[in-house]
């Protein structure tokens, strides 16, 4: 988790799109949200809300394995510093993958 969200930014994430999609209704938890091709709508506030869009990008090769991407595009509107930092501690935390 970062400690700020710019109001626009690219993540380069690390999963196919179904697996993006499977995780998007818990990471966008009680917000009103609407899916139109590759892209959401995130009502977060009155006024406020988050586009998402995302691509396919080629699969990251090391060595024999195959890592799939994902080009993910945040842009928020109308919210400040605050309701953006509250709304991606829990979609960072629903979305990241670790190893152990």
């Amino acid at each position: 988790m970062q400690s700020s969200y710019a109001t626009h930014f690219e993540r380069d994430m690390g999963c196919t799109e179904a697996e993006w999609l499977g995780w998007l209704p818990a990471a966008l938890g009680h917000h009103a949200w609407q899916r139109s091709g590759q892209a959401v709508s995130v009502d977060i506030a009155p006024g406020g809300h988050l586009a998402l869009q995302w691509e396919p990008l080629p699969p990251r090769v090391l060595g024999l394995a195959r890592l799939p991407r994902l080009k993910v595009t945040f842009t928020f509107t109308h919210l400040d510093a605050t309701q953006r930092h509250t709304f991606m501690k829990r979609f960072d935390l629903y979305t990241q993958r670790g190893g152990g």
